[in-house]
């Protein structure tokens, strides 16, 4: 046991780190490409921060633990949407443009949605024996390709261009490289040790998926959204957290079920429904009650709601 939690604390801090490195050598690249703010959040600092959530959840399904592979993304976006989001309005009300009321939160609405209906019968009480199909995960795929090509489609339209000086290009791919290896050896050890440590003391891998899987890969996108929320780069820390969820559900999600099918043994229709309503109260809190944007209390609604439900978690083992 002793050896399965090293592997695991070992494995979640090579990819934490692995993660940090692609995205600085992903965003200045981008940088050097002339892309937005927004575009970065988006897109390049999203998909870095993801990328701890993909590689866990697709060396879970190709290892047969596909419990892991839908907890971590559960779980990784309740987690975004309620304590990081929560979090970063606490430090600072986080205002949503009128474009992005029609375009990201939408999607990342869909997202929540979409991964309901993959599921079958697990919206009304769920079934033994019931799997998110390869068929499921291609459809997630398709989604995954119109919102790529949704992203792609705002460069011309953004005008905010990030400032910031771009690392030489050497320095660029030096990151990148030592990222990619700590994301692919982390990602092996840190989905060994956990599904060691679940074994060990009688967890189901839905449950260790859904809270200290998704927490410990989504450390990534809280340190990026605080750290720019600090500094006032409110594009970058929006577009992360809502890029991060609907590439979770559409591309990591998609690629897992497609790899192995997925067993929704051990989940329950509240994991569902508090995912639903995190990215639903995420919309009404801005298209209603703050006139476009997150407010302070509000934050504290939504960190108030992440607590409940880990609450309830642990009430329930």
């Amino acid at each position: 046991m002793l050896l399965s939690i090293i592997c695991f604390v070992v494995g979640i801090a090579l990819v934490i780190f692995g993660a940090d490195w692609l995205t600085k050598g992903a965003s200045d690249l981008a940088r050097h490409l002339k892309m937005s703010e927004l575009m970065i959040g988006l897109t390049i600092v999203a998909i870095g921060t993801s990328l701890p959530e993909l590689v866990i959840s697709v060396s879970s399904a190709l290892s047969g633990n596909s419990g892991i592979s839908l907890g971590n993304v559960l779980g990784s976006n309740i987690f975004n949407g309620m304590l990081i989001l929560g979090t970063t309005a606490l430090i600072t009300p986080i205002v949503f443009s009128g474009k992005m009321l029609s375009r990201e939160l939408p999607f990342n609405l869909l997202a929540s949605v979409v991964v309901l209906l993959v599921s079958g019968s697990m919206l009304v009480g769920g079934a033994p024996g019931e799997y998110i199909t390869r068929y499921n995960g291609l459809i997630l795929l398709c989604f995954c390709a119109v919102f790529v090509r949704y992203t792609f489609s705002l460069r011309g339209n953004e005008e905010d261009t990030a400032a910031q000086q771009p690392m030489s290009m050497g320095k660029i791919l030096l990151f990148i490289a030592g990222g990619l290896a700590g994301l692919i050896i982390g990602g092996k050890m840190f989905v060994s040790g956990a599904s060691d440590i679940a074994r060990g003391f009688g967890l189901s891998e839905a449950l260790i998926g859904i809270t200290i899987v998704s927490v410990g890969s989504s450390l990534p996108e809280l340190a990026v959204s605080v750290n720019a929320a600090r500094k006032g780069n409110v594009g970058i820390a929006l577009g992360n957290v809502l890029g991060s969820n609907i590439l979770n559900v559409f591309f990591i999600l998609g690629c897992s079920a497609t790899i192995s099918p997925i067993s929704l043994e051990g989940f329950t229709p509240v994991d569902y429904y508090v995912l639903l309503a995190s990215s639903l109260f995420i919309y009404l809190f801005c298209a209603f009650f703050g006139k476009n944007k997150i407010t302070r209390w509000e934050g504290g609604l939504l960190v108030a709601g992440y607590v409940a439900y880990v609450v309830y978690l642990i009430m329930g083992i």
